[in-house]
């Protein structure tokens, strides 16, 4: 997502500089900081304005095991921390807003349908993850700050995510859906996701927490199939059924089964307009550019 977010805001005229390790981008200036020593380069911060924080331990890339569960933790509220650290130190930085990713996983791995951000924070691992994190970036309010929350849902894009694994078995003709099918996936196509960041920048008033998904949530069944048919290839295995997926994946089977059923409602009301509303457009956009 961050290189998409960073061309997008190249595009309108923003001057970008990143964080990271090591440099991921020759667009932009790179500077370094290391969240487990608790170290960040004063000069990154120097005349930041806003700060979009993206940083976090991939989900669904690695088993579930203790230690990486705690790299999925740590990677998220030890890197807000620094972040929050830094400006209050840094008493000549003059930032006008935090934006923070989170994720509809702080609902729980099965909510009710179109639920809102004023709904109850679930009590599992990640949404115990997502929770700490909002509370770490919400701190930026006590320095005068304001804060913006997107909750991110199942992004479709092609250079990761769903598109990216779903698309390997499909096009080996060996896709199949993942227990019943019926479990509601709330997506977004990753170019309205970084339309919605844009708008947290830009837009003063876009503060608090929003549901970063599109308005029409779909089954898992549906999504693998349409994205099977904007493949031009069949779905003929059986179901992969949950038993297996447990096996396979262990704890983590549990985020791949969930049904999020997740409204954008408050989006929608603020003027936000979708580029892709559908599963159908989106995936069909995406297909288009790697057949």
């Amino acid at each position: 997502m961050g290189s998409h977010l960073t061309d997008m805001l190249l595009s309108r005229g923003h001057e970008v500089v990143h964080l990271g390790r090591k440099s991921r981008s020759s667009r932009v200036k790179s500077y370094s900081w290391d969240i487990h020593k608790g170290i960040i380069d004063p000069e990154a911060l120097r005349g930041a304005t806003h700060i979009i924080h993206l940083a976090g331990a991939g989900v669904a890339n690695h088993r579930w095991t203790d230690a990486y569960k705690k790299e999925i933790y740590n990677s998220r509220i030890l890197s807000t921390r620094l972040l929050y650290e830094a400006i209050k130190n840094q008493t000549d930085i003059q930032l006008k807003k935090f934006i923070s990713a989170s994720a509809i996983g702080i609902y729980g791995n099965h909510t009710p349908p179109f639920t809102t951000e004023d709904a109850p924070h679930a009590a599992n691992f990640l949404a115990h993850v997502c929770s700490d994190w909002e509370k770490e970036a919400s701190r930026f309010e006590d320095l005068n700050v304001p804060v913006a929350i997107i909750r991110i849902g199942v992004v479709l894009a092609r250079e990761g995510g769903f598109v990216k694994e779903v698309s390997k078995p499909v096009n080996a003709n060996v896709g199949a859906v993942l227990g019943d099918g019926q479990q509601a996936t709330s997506w977004i196509h990753i170019h309205d996701l970084c339309r919605i960041f844009l708008r947290a920048l830009e837009d003063d008033s876009f503060t608090g927490a929003w549901n970063g998904v599109a308005p029409a949530p779909v089954s898992h069944a549906e999504l693998t199939h349409l994205l099977a048919k904007a493949l031009k290839k069949p779905i003929w295995l059986p179901n992969v059924p949950r038993f297996a997926m447990k096996l396979l994946f262990g704890e983590m089977h549990t985020m791949l089964l969930a049904h999020q059923h997740i409204s954008a409602q408050k989006l929608v009301n603020s003027g936000f307009r979708f580029r892709f509303e559908t599963a159908a457009d989106a995936l069909a956009d995406l297909c288009s550019h790697t057949n």
